[in-house]
């Protein structure tokens, strides 16, 4: 399992999605190993469907902030 710096979780009401760069997205055809800097500008939380900036770090630098729900 990756290190808490290298997770991200989605921090749209109700989501909370870890992206885990060890497991990759199946859903998004992430492989794994893929670190989430590395994603691509228009990758999708594959819960909820939030943008990359509604991820925070689960620890370090910024990972304190929240955001709010996308409007579509």
């Amino acid at each position: 399992m990756s290190q808490p710096e290298d997770m991200w979780r989605c921090q749209t009401v109700n989501c909370g999605y870890v992206y885990d760069p060890d497991r990759g997205d199946r859903k998004g055809k992430i492989p794994k190993g893929t670190r989430f800097e590395d994603l691509p500008e228009d990758w999708r939380c594959p819960i909820c469907g939030a943008s990359k900036k509604c991820f925070k770090p689960l620890a370090g630098p910024g990972s304190t902030a929240g955001c709010e729900t996308p409007t579509v």
